[in-house]
């Protein structure tokens, strides 16, 4: 049975809790204590924005579960999209403090001196990769035989319901054209999955819901403290928690119920073995998805019959409109007008605000 740990969580505890959790959840069973482990942050918007990005807290409390189960080769990987800045989301989260403070080096899966783009035929049937990336599917060599951690929040989507732990490998497993899957979003998360258990040694998850995002997700979202982490060895089985735990059914959800189908985990949460503070695995935020004028834009765009027109607009040099748009919208509007007030809000008003704050820079 898979199985999930859940634990309730404050400050002042928060890095002895992610170790616990890490322990409990079978960090050390699920990874190869012969091989690298990449450390895949979640970097949603480069800004700093409570719910959106991996958290400080969650970055150390894993690095520090890791070494207690005797894992110390550690690399953190950034992924680079066409809406987010790798370089500004580790300054303005605060990352690199902290992988400097345990000598982790960082790499980018965009670099060439990082990392190359290699072609792979994959041994399991693909649901839509293939369709998608005619010419190939094409995967970071260093991923190749290394565990992975990812590191997500929890937190609604726009196109998903909710992004987790499957989503996390959307960063880093496809390169920068990776929106032309946003129409066969689900099925890819899925394709992914099966793609990581074929190349990984070892796949393993903390999820951060310290501050939890609502509404039109990753981006612009309405932040809740709760208090909440979660970790996993099942990909599948994280989301799903974490998806019930915000109000949804989590095999009514395409991504979770078609990797449960193929076996890629497991979705239901009656065959889900909780551990740690099983009460909060119970909970209902009823967290609601919605859209805004960038998301909306993009659901019409790649799920209306306005989607005939993507080979056009997306696989062509007149993309870089919609990436100024998206860019304009979120970090010069929106940001600006709404989503400084809640930052400082959770700053000065919020303990994992406050606790954010204390980071070094």
């Amino acid at each position: 049975m898979s199985k999930v740990a859940i634990l309730k969580t404050t400050p002042e505890t928060v890095l002895e809790d992610y170790r616990r959790l890490c322990e409990i959840a079978g960090l050390k069973q699920a990874l190869d204590p012969s091989a690298q482990t990449i450390l895949k942050d979640n970097i949603s918007w480069h800004l700093l924005y409570p719910s959106a990005n991996t958290t400080p807290w969650q970055l150390e409390g894993t690095i520090l579960g890791l070494q207690d189960q005797g894992f110390n080769d550690l690399v953190d990987v950034h992924n680079k999209t066409v809406v987010t800045i790798a370089d500004l989301g580790d300054k303005y989260n605060k990352f690199g403090p902290v992988l400097e403070k345990y000598n982790i080096p960082k790499k980018y899966n965009f670099k060439p001196e990082d990392m190359s783009w290699i072609k792979y035929t994959p041994k399991t049937e693909m649901a839509v990769l293939n369709k998608i990336f005619p010419e190939g599917i094409f995967l970071p060599d260093f991923f190749f035989g290394k565990n992975i951690v990812h590191l997500p929040t929890v937190k609604t989507h726009s196109y998903t319901t909710t992004t987790g732990a499957m989503k996390n490998a959307f960063g880093g497993l496809l390169n920068i054209n990776r929106h032309y899957a946003h129409t066969w979003i689900h099925d890819t998360l899925v394709d992914l999955l099966a793609l990581q258990k074929e190349i990984h040694t070892g796949l393993f998850a903390t999820m951060d819901g310290t501050t939890s995002g609502s509404g039109p997700g990753p981006r612009t979202l309405i932040p809740h403290q709760k208090n909440v982490i979660l970790a996993s060895s099942d990909m599948v089985a994280i989301d799903a928690v974490a998806a019930k735990i915000m109000g949804f059914d989590p095999m009514k959800m395409r991504y979770i119920a078609h990797a449960t189908e193929r076996k890629l985990g497991q979705g239901n949460p009656r065959e889900i073995e909780i551990v740690g503070d099983v009460e909060a695995a119970e909970e209902n935020w009823n967290f609601e998805v919605g859209v805004n004028l960038g998301t909306g834009a993009g659901m019409l765009l790649w799920r209306s019959p306005l989607k005939i027109f993507q080979k056009l607009l997306f696989h062509t040099p007149l993309v870089k409109l919609f990436i100024f748009a998206s860019e304009y919208y979120h970090d010069h509007y929106w940001y600006p007008v709404k989503g400084k007030k809640v930052v400082n809000q959770w700053i000065n008003e919020s303990p994992w605000g406050q606790l954010f704050d204390s980071y070094p820079e």
